[in-house]
């Protein structure tokens, strides 16, 4: 009986964490989720007028300081995903997620700790901060559920097409992720930036979506240059085959 020869199943590979550039991604990531759940306490409206269908608001359109930077922590969680695998991108979320609660508490002492005599900002810094413990809480519900589910989606398509298709595994994982992630903030964080009707609710949910896929798509570029260059600067990641 004739044997049918069959292409090898190509190599899954992943670079250890031991890495300097692991570090600086780590560092990144965790820098980023923090200013962004500082930048989130100011909600932002762009436009004039109003548009609605039904109890939905299209316009004006709106969201929060947030929005500016945070799609770059799912840019970030690619690029650690895909080069380091899901146990390193699990430790950057859960070490990403100790440092926004340690933030929190700073914030929360520091609030309430008594101010000095020729303090007189006291007021204006309670409006910053003060909304921040609910904008972590719910940074961090929506942060924990979108960023494994981007980790997991983004793994799990690369253990079945190896090098191949980058480009649709970045934009699937975080399409998955930031739905989850949006709607689990959107959902506790709209009271705390005066948020009070579904219809704008509603509107704030959908532009977050769009606008943070929409970033990851516009950076593509970058994230699969920068992913590329880390690859190649990876001794660990041509090594041998790996699934941490």
């Amino acid at each position: 009986m004739s044997s049918q020869a069959t292409s090898p199943k190509p190599a899954v590979r992943f670079a250890s964490r031991g890495s300097s550039h692991y570090d600086v991604a780590l560092a990144m990531f965790c820098v980023v989720l923090i200013v962004s759940n500082i930048a989130a306490t100011k909600g932002i409206e762009i436009g004039s007028g109003s548009l609605a269908l039904g109890p939905v608001q299209l316009w004006p359109i709106v969201t929060d300081g947030g929005a500016i930077l945070f799609p770059v922590a799912y840019i970030l969680g690619d690029v650690i995903g895909e080069v380091y695998g899901f146990a390193a991108a699990r430790r950057a979320i859960v070490v990403g997620f100790a440092m926004a609660v340690l933030a929190s508490v700073t914030f929360w002492l520091v609030q309430h700790a008594p101010a000095a005599s020729f303090y007189e900002n006291q007021a204006a810094f309670e409006s910053v901060v003060g909304p921040v413990a609910q904008i972590v809480l719910a940074s961090l519900a929506g942060y924990v559920v979108g960023q494994f589910l981007n980790a997991w989606v983004l793994v799990a398509m690369k253990r079945r097409t190896a090098e191949k298709g980058l480009v649709a595994r970045l934009i699937a994982s975080t399409g998955v992720g930031e739905i989850a992630d949006t709607l689990i903030f959107c959902a506790i964080a709209a009271t705390a930036i005066g948020i009070d009707s579904f219809g704008v609710f509603l509107n704030y949910f959908v532009v977050g979506v769009l606008f943070k896929v929409a970033v990851e798509i516009i950076v593509m570029p970058v994230t699969v240059t920068v992913i590329g260059w880390l690859k190649r600067r990876e001794p660990t990641y041509w090594d041998a085959e790996t699934t941490p």
